[in-house]
């Protein structure tokens, strides 16, 4: 953590936003089959295993899961200086007709969520598509909103949110960093900035 970074949620905040997610996802999709969980690379995929073992203890039934890449469906695929860091999608399941909730850490500018649905799409048609972020830090450049959000979190364009997960970090938290360069174009959590 660099000392221009400030904490906002912790590992406990991390945990109950988790928990209310889940909750919020069996309060909106009540009926079998249970809805999929598809997480996002890298850390997306991680907080829907997390969604996972809440939702299969909520709703007393397996809750599928798998995880996207969406490196070659990013629209800015052109204007970055490095090939993106690509990794397998895993989703061993039928996605026609069912209610996938597509997990990330982040929301920012709404184009990694249009990348994943674009991406998703390929693996079939599903009846509804949902997201799940654990923050939501405003900005959009697409009228794409989230359905389930752990934490609002009001910043300016200049600021970077860090979610760093214990799987990959080491630790659970959200932290904003104040940044020195005005006008971040990207959506920005640790994944993105180390990937």
């Amino acid at each position: 953590m660099s000392s221009n970074e400030k904490v906002v949620l912790q590992a406990e905040d991390v945990r109950r936003a988790v928990v209310r997610i889940a909750h919020e996802i069996v309060e909106r999709n009540p009926r079998p089959p249970a809805p999929v969980l598809i997480g996002i690379h890298r850390r997306g995929a991680f907080l829907a295993q997390r969604l996972r073992v809440q939702l299969e203890g909520l709703l007393d039934a397996e809750v599928p899961l798998g995880d996207l890449d969406i490196g070659f469906y990013r629209d800015d695929l052109q204007r970055r200086p490095d090939a993106p860091v690509v990794h397998a999608s895993h989703i061993d399941f039928d996605v026609a007709g069912r209610t996938v909730v597509i997990v990330d850490d982040v929301m920012f500018t709404g184009r990694t969520a249009r990348a994943a649905i674009e991406a998703l799409f390929d693996y079939g048609r599903p009846a509804r598509v949902q997201l799940a972020v654990l923050a939501d830090r405003g900005h959009r450049e697409l009228p794409i909103r989230p359905d389930y959000v752990g934490k609002n979190l009001p910043t300016s364009r200049a600021e970077h949110v860090h979610v760093r997960v214990s799987e990959l970090d080491g630790v659970d938290e959200v932290a904003i960093e104040a940044s020195s360069g005005e006008g971040a174009s990207a959506e920005t959590s640790t994944m993105e900035s180390t990937a």
